[in-house]
């Protein structure tokens, strides 16, 4: 093993070894590299003279640039958009973030969580933790509703054991019980478990309301413990974008944070929904662990691998994209901006809400309950999902998207909100020619 990687083992070790025994191998064996990298960062602090450490051109004392590339980039400077971003991401970006999540997250007021490191959108921030914690075998807890892209990143990728618990109880809400079940059995078997909680939920736009999250969090204190260590993954894309009052407006990753040494929350969130900038693919992981006062050691450990997995697999995340988000957050007109849009989305699935009440559509579907993010779920009655998902596209001109047998997800982000009650016309009319055989 790397002498640099066996350093970062010993803090995390020496510190917490609960920590260090939910590290994958892969995880234990990760350093960031010393030479080039730390030599350049070196001298961009002190070389007054001359740089030549780093490997850009640069003219006139900022990055060279090409007429027809800078003339479409208004507002930022040529090193602000060209020049390479630190592989653990802009400091100022990564410092304006952390402000954020303090401010929208109050269950994290005096608790100690690391400085946000910069990904290239969420997905690259699950790969990085599968990296980190996932072994061959090891395994990884879901809702029985979940983004496919999970079983590539964890299943495909890592070798993980992917186990399911229903998501829903018969009343409706987020399946605690069968969570915490499903949890006390694989930690009894292995010691060891990662969880991955997605709120607000892709496909079917739940997220978990205030009286249920002080439930969450005291059935993983209750069934975790020592020799039964648990990673609790937060993958918050559509953080912020909540509907109603009764709906917990933080993420549970600020409700778990430094509460139990054998329970490690990781937030994974982002700018892409949140800011509306899908392309720009910038996103950030952030960690908790309980290590009797040695958080800042630890947590520039994992940071530390972090960075060298960044670095190892695309270096790092685009310069122009964090420059541009720090810029836009710091815009005055930045938060006025968020709340009309928010309200926009709002205005659209309280539209679907109003639109589904119609009673006739019970013949052929149930709405599964919503209230929050992009999309909403429908199951189905005697129709096949993705006999009706080419049967619309086809005959109607309509795209929506099966999941599994029963299901059909819809985005009604991307609709206006006179579209939508056509678009349900359109479905149970589809829908009721399936079932009549026509």
């Amino acid at each position: 093993m790397n002498p640099l990687a066996s350093e970062l083992n010993t803090i995390i070790e020496g510190s917490c070894p609960a920590l260090f025994g939910v590290l994958s191998q892969l995880g234990k064996e990760l350093y960031f590299p010393r030479g080039i990298l730390t030599q350049t960062a070196e001298a961009r602090e002190k070389a007054y003279r001359y740089n030549a450490t780093i490997g850009i051109a640069r003219s006139g004392g900022e990055a060279m640039y090409l007429g027809s590339v800078i003339g479409r980039i208004k507002g930022l400077s040529a090193d602000q958009a060209l020049d390479y971003a630190p592989s653990t991401g802009n400091p100022g970006l990564r410092r304006a973030w952390l402000d954020r999540m303090l401010r929208k997250n109050p269950s994290l007021s005096g608790k100690e969580i690391s400085l946000p490191v910069v990904t290239s959108g969420i997905t690259h921030g699950l790969t990085i933790t599968g990296e980190l914690f996932v072994d061959p075998g090891d395994v990884v807890l879901l809702p029985d509703k979940f983004w496919g892209n999970y079983g590539m990143i964890y299943g495909i990728r890592r070798g993980a054991n992917i186990r399911t618990f229903p998501f829903f109880t018969g009343s409706g809400g987020f399946n605690i019980e069968g969570m915490a079940a499903l949890l006390d059995e694989v930690l009894s078997e292995k010691g060891k478990a990662i969880l991955l909680l997605n709120f607000p939920n892709n496909p079917t736009g739940y997220s978990i309301k205030k009286k249920e999250a002080g439930e969450l969090a005291r059935a993983l204190a209750a069934v975790t413990g020592p020799g039964r260590d648990a990673v609790v993954v937060a993958d918050d894309a559509y953080f912020g974008l909540f509907y109603d009052d009764d709906v917990l407006t933080e993420s549970v990753f600020g409700l778990l944070a430094g509460e139990s040494e054998h329970l490690f929350p990781v937030k994974l969130d982002g700018a892409t929904k949140e800011m509306y900038v899908w392309g720009l693919r910038t996103g950030f992981v952030t960690f908790s662990a309980l290590v009797g006062g040695r958080e800042k050691e630890v947590y520039s450990a994992l940071e530390k691998k972090v960075g060298g997995t960044i670095r190892g697999n695309i270096s790092n995340c685009p310069q122009l994209s964090q420059s541009i988000l720090l810029e836009a957050m710091g815009d005055p007109g930045f938060a006025d901006q968020a709340a009309e849009k928010h309200a926009l989305m709002k205005s659209r699935a309280l539209k679907v809400r109003e639109v589904l009440d119609n009673p006739d559509f019970a013949r052929v579907w149930e709405p599964y309950p919503f209230n929050a993010g992009y999309f909403m779920c429908l199951r189905l009655k005697d129709v096949d999902a993705e006999e009706l998902r080419v049967r619309l596209i086809e005959q109607y001109g309509v795209g929506v998207i099966a999941e599994g047998g029963t299901d059909i997800r819809i985005a009604f982000s991307s609709l206006e909100v006179d579209e939508i009650p056509d678009l349900f016309d359109i479905m149970y009319r589809c829908a009721m020619e399936m079932q009549q055989g026509a």
